[in-house]
């Protein structure tokens, strides 16, 4: 109960003040998508929450309109606007998701949530691939620090498994404390996307 209590008081309170970030942000992410790509500012898509559900992610969209990609691999750099290069490699482009924590159906701290068809094929191929769904899903986690690079192959997937199964047997508030003060270590560095 306390740690839950924790979690929750901590996603709220840096949600507010990453929301009030996102707000002052918005007029040059705004600009700067539309100038080196018309469209959406931001990228909508289903992807898969806590005990299964489906809930729609935020972010700024860093990807042209024209190229659009389904596949578990990750975005050639061709698909990538000039202007999305720079949101990548800043992470802005992720700050919208405090909008999905604010309303609880994401954490800061948890496994990455995927897209509902990918789940379905993974959860038939690899055992206990559903456990990851115990929890909410993180913009943050213990797999993507020790495993940031994990592609589409199944057996990059299952060693990402690992680390969220690791992470949900574990979670603590000094755990949680350790992929804060890490990750915030990488975001410093420029490391990352």
């Amino acid at each position: 109960g306390f740690y839950k209590t924790v979690k929750k008081v901590f996603d709220i309170a840096l949600g507010i003040i990453l929301g009030l970030v996102t707000l002052l942000i918005f007029p040059i992410v705004a600009i700067g998508t539309k100038i080196f790509d018309p469209g959406p500012i931001f990228y909508h898509q289903k992807r898969v929450g806590k005990n299964g559900k489906i809930f729609t992610l935020i972010k700024f969209r860093s990807l042209s309109v024209a190229k659009t990609f389904d596949q578990m691999a990750k975005p050639d750099q061709a698909k990538i606007t000039a202007f999305g290069r720079f949101l990548r490699k800043s992470h802005w482009d992720e700050l919208p998701q405090v909008w999905n924590i604010l309303k609880g159906e994401m954490s800061f701290i948890g496994p990455r949530p995927e897209k509902p068809e990918f789940v379905e094929r993974l959860c038939d191929e690899i055992s206990f691939y559903e456990m990851r769904h115990l929890v909410k899903p993180g913009i943050t986690g213990w797999a993507q620090l020790h495993n940031p690079s994990a592609g589409p192959t199944i057996k990059e997937t299952l060693e990402k498994l690992q680390y969220d199964l690791y992470y949900i047997k574990n979670r603590s508030v000094f755990l949680d404390l350790s992929i804060v003060l890490k990750t915030i270590r990488i975001l410093l560095s420029g490391a990352g996307k």
